[in-house]
């Protein structure tokens, strides 16, 4: 690769410093370089791909981009797509030892499987709410003693009866035709066993609870990813031969599965680069001397590794797509008002 491509494409990690770090101006531009913006070789150079999709993980590569374009989504991610969360909480009755205020907040971070795209936000100052904006629950529970309990049982599991309270505790109470339209595993807790309080005979909870449509910017219950992040793309060339006992020091200062070690026909030990994907730029290698030219570290400029974790509600390609819809969105009403100036 020729220098000019190699400061295009790499930022180069060195023992205490990096190169060719100049944020460029627009995507496929290079500091120091007179380039011509063409929109045509962007969307050409723009890929997706998924590397992994397992329940509510998602772990894709998006290349071609400048990194303002993936923490655009990342901040969207976070702040700006809705969902379904507990915001008011009706007290009637809690004797158990956590406060008011306290098993209210508990209450309203446990997450909801209702899908925020068929609800409408809550109108401010509403505080009954219809069966557009609005799912009600509710909260009863009494903590008794186990009169069935043998008489030499010591587990409070056996000898009190709900003395601990779980999300599954939590009862639909729908709204108008809500009942014609969702099922209570529709729209209830994602896992029924979040512990919400913990009882004593005679404590009792008898709590109403409304969820209502909300985005992160508001109150962190309503983001609907438990993270959402992106690195850039490591790349890890060996620029000679490492063996014996310097290629097992240099397999043990990269995250493991990075470099592996492998015995030749001759039998010698020799260190090659498995999968740099993971590895996680800890440096370590320039702690050895002897194994500093060995090896070039570099990050792909243009490449991340970006990573989505979803709370349970909607599956992590769905929030992705939301979330290129959104920034569709900011990007249009930024050119209507361009179009007005």
């Amino acid at each position: 690769m020729d220098p000019i491509s190699e400061s295009r494409r790499r930022i180069s990690i060195k023992e205490h410093a990096l190169a060719n770090v100049s944020s460029p101006n627009y995507p496929g531009s290079c500091a120091g370089y007179d380039d011509t913006f063409d929109i045509k070789s962007v969307i050409e150079k723009l890929k997706v791909n998924i590397k992994r999709l397992e329940g509510n993980e998602m772990e894709f590569d998006l290349i071609g981009v400048e990194p303002a374009i993936p923490n655009a989504f990342r901040r969207i991610l976070l702040v700006e797509l809705p969902s379904m969360a507990i915001e008011k909480v009706f007290i009637y009755n809690n004797t158990s030892v956590i406060q008011d205020e306290v098993l209210a907040h508990r209450l309203g971070l446990v997450p909801l499987k209702a899908d925020p795209r068929l609800f409408e936000y809550r109108q401010e100052g509403d505080e009954e709410g219809t069966e557009q904006d609005t799912l009600e629950f509710e909260l009863k529970v009494t903590c008794a003693n186990n009169k069935a309990a043998a008489k030499d049982s010591s587990a409070l599991k056996d000898i009190y009866v709900n003395h601990k309270v779980f999300s599954d505790s939590l009862k639909w109470v729908p709204i108008g035709n809500q009942g014609d339209v969702y099922t209570e595993d529709d729209v209830g807790p994602v896992h029924k066993d979040i512990l919400l309080n913990c009882l004593r005979p005679g404590h009792k909870l008898d709590i109403k609870l409304h969820a209502v449509k909300g985005i992160g910017r508001d109150h962190a219950k309503f983001s609907p990813v438990a993270t959402a992040y992106y690195r850039i793309l490591p790349e890890i060339t060996l620029t000679r031969e490492v063996e014996g006992e310097a290629a097992d020091r240099l397999q043990s200062c990269f995250t493991p599965g990075v470099i592996k070690v492998s015995e030749t026909k001759d039998g010698r030990k020799v260190a090659k680069v498995e999968d740099a994907r993971y590895d996680m730029c800890s440096r370590n290698v320039f702690k050895h001397k002897d194994l500093i030219d060995a090896v070039k570290l570099d990050r792909v400029r243009d490449h991340f590794i970006f990573t989505v974790e979803s709370v349970g509600a909607l599956p992590p390609d769905v929030l992705f797509i939301e979330a290129v819809k959104v920034l569709k969105g900011k990007c249009a009403r930024f050119l209507e008002e361009l179009s007005t100036i």
